[in-house]
């Protein structure tokens, strides 16, 4: 039996936000695995493979959080690494396409970009380079097509973004796929959640089980491209 493993980070709780969605979804993953509603038993791919997630929380810090993530993916040696963030003004589920090398040097704490709460506009000579020798972005490596497709599918609200902000999600993310670029075969990406809520409305956040539901598709579909890479399945545009 083929073996993938996962990892899924998010976030440490803050203030202002009841339950973050980037904190309780990936360990709901990590307990329950795909479970039987990922429908593994009707999936001839995916059927016989055993695919074991494990979570991690990070504190939002641009200091700490990737650090600790790298310290937790040379400890595990991850197949794929989904990191995963807030932004609690998204309707639906946010598929970040790209990390662009740009930092906002005079943020120090959490942002309207994490909570959806109003800030001020950085000031352009606070942005930096993240690496001041890297590439301006890095795309990401998830089979965004194919889980586009299976949300649709299931009716789970989402889109494509190509703004993970200036601060701690972004930087996350594109030191995450920094490392994926050093590595001989490893699919990662970013996955920006809303805010969690249980009573359905038109522009305000989804409920906890379609959450992890479309973690569980990301991972799935993910899992596919891993095992059976096609152009089909990515869509970059």
């Amino acid at each position: 039996m083929e073996h993938l493993n996962v990892v899924i980070s998010g976030f440490d709780p803050y203030e202002g936000i009841k339950s973050n969605p980037s904190h309780v979804v990936p360990h709901a993953l990590a307990d329950d695995g795909l479970g039987d509603a990922s429908g593994l038993e009707g999936d001839d791919l995916l059927r016989d493979v055993d695919i074991s997630i494990n979570a991690v929380d990070l504190p939002i810090s641009v200091d700490e959080c990737w650090p600790l993530l790298k310290e937790t993916l040379q400890a595990t040696h991850p197949d794929i690494v989904i990191a995963t963030g807030l932004k609690a003004a998204a309707r639906g589920i946010l598929l970040e396409r790209c990390a662009n090398n740009i930092i906002d040097t005079a943020r120090t704490t959490i942002s309207g970009e994490m909570t959806g709460l109003p800030f001020e506009p950085a000031d352009e000579a606070s942005r930096k380079p993240i690496a001041s020798n890297g590439p301006a972005a890095f795309w990401t490596k998830l089979p965004l097509r194919s889980i586009l497709d299976n949300f649709a599918s299931e009716e789970i609200p989402s889109a494509l973004s190509s703004d993970a902000g200036t601060f701690v999600c972004n930087s996350l993310f594109y030191n995450l796929m920094k490392w994926t670029t050093g590595q001989h075969k490893v699919l990662s990406g970013f996955v920006s959640l809303p805010i969690i809520n249980e009573e359905p409305h038109p522009q305000h956040g989804l409920t906890f089980n379609q959450q992890v539901e479309a973690c569980r598709v990301v991972v799935r579909q993910t899992a596919r491209y891993f095992l059976e890479p096609t152009s089909s399945n990515i869509l970059m545009a």
